[in-house]
């Protein structure tokens, strides 16, 4: 079965180091919004890190939490809720109330505004140890779009990069990985490499360090992305020690910098 090569740079027209907005721009507008996307574009940033997850009618929505209720205030789990019923919640006045009457969009409507105006890392949210629906729909949709050579697919659960390689192993894929508790142990140094083989590792930018570095890139060959660092300067010696992009809550920060290290 071919697969992305991952001594390959996931996106052959982009400029390195990448540069996603985590959720968009969230300083400026409500998480994982239209509004927030937008800042994007307003702000020319050239990528973005989302959210997806299946709402109890089969639609793909972009939204990082399993459960409704921080960003929206309704006390449910999106995958029990119709999306009828999630396209009348706000998501915007909790952020600020310049946002009232911000939606929860769909995969869909994030192409549609975006399109090919950015490169795209799409994060899977599941916890189950099974692959299926969610993991075929987000492959269709990619390929509907013709989005295919500028999306990273990633997920903390193995399983799900697993399910996207089985569906489509020509699509980037990415291990997310950390030390947080409610993962197990065998997760928390980028083992799940080994049950999914993705062609990039997502380390916290807390692992991101001169032997680490050294191990990933020029021992096994991956194309390294860290999250989610919002201080330029400790992102600019990420970069140094050979990262090839940055996830971040302050892209509009982070932009000047990283334009400079286009040049070099």
């Amino acid at each position: 079965m071919r697969r992305k090569n991952r001594n390959v740079k996931p996106f052959t027209f982009a400029q390195y180091p990448l540069l996603f907005g985590h959720r968009g721009c969230p300083k400026l507008a409500p998480e994982n919004t239209i509004a927030s996307f937008r800042k994007l574009l307003d702000n020319k940033i050239p990528g973005v890190e989302l959210d997806v997850q299946l709402c109890r009618t089969g639609e793909i929505i972009v939204l990082h939490d399993l459960s409704l209720k921080r960003t929206t205030g309704f006390d449910a789990l999106a995958s029990e809720t119709d999306l009828k019923e999630i396209k009348k919640l706000d998501a915007g006045s909790l952020f600020d109330e310049s946002f009232t009457g911000e939606k929860i969009p769909t995969l869909d409507e994030v192409f549609e505004l975006l399109g090919t105006n950015v490169y795209y890392d799409i994060e899977i949210k599941h916890k189950r140890r099974t692959y299926g629906e969610l993991e075929k729909k987000l492959t269709e949709k990619i390929n509907q779009w013709n989005f295919q050579d500028r999306v990273i697919i990633s997920s903390f659960n193995p399983i799900a990069v697993l399910g996207v390689r089985k569906t489509d192993p020509l699509l980037n894929t990415a291990i997310i990985y950390t030390n947080w508790k409610e993962l197990p142990w065998y997760l928390h140094n980028g083992g799940g490499k080994y049950i999914c083989k993705p062609n990039i590792l997502k380390p916290t930018r807390h692992k991101i360090n001169p032997l680490t570095m050294f191990l990933n890139k020029k021992i096994q060959g991956y194309n390294v992305v860290t999250w989610t660092e919002d201080d330029p300067l400790k992102a600019e010696k990420y970069i140094d020690m050979g990262v090839d992009g940055i996830v971040t809550n302050v892209p509009e920060d982070m932009l000047e910098m990283v334009r400079k290290r286009w040049d070099t």
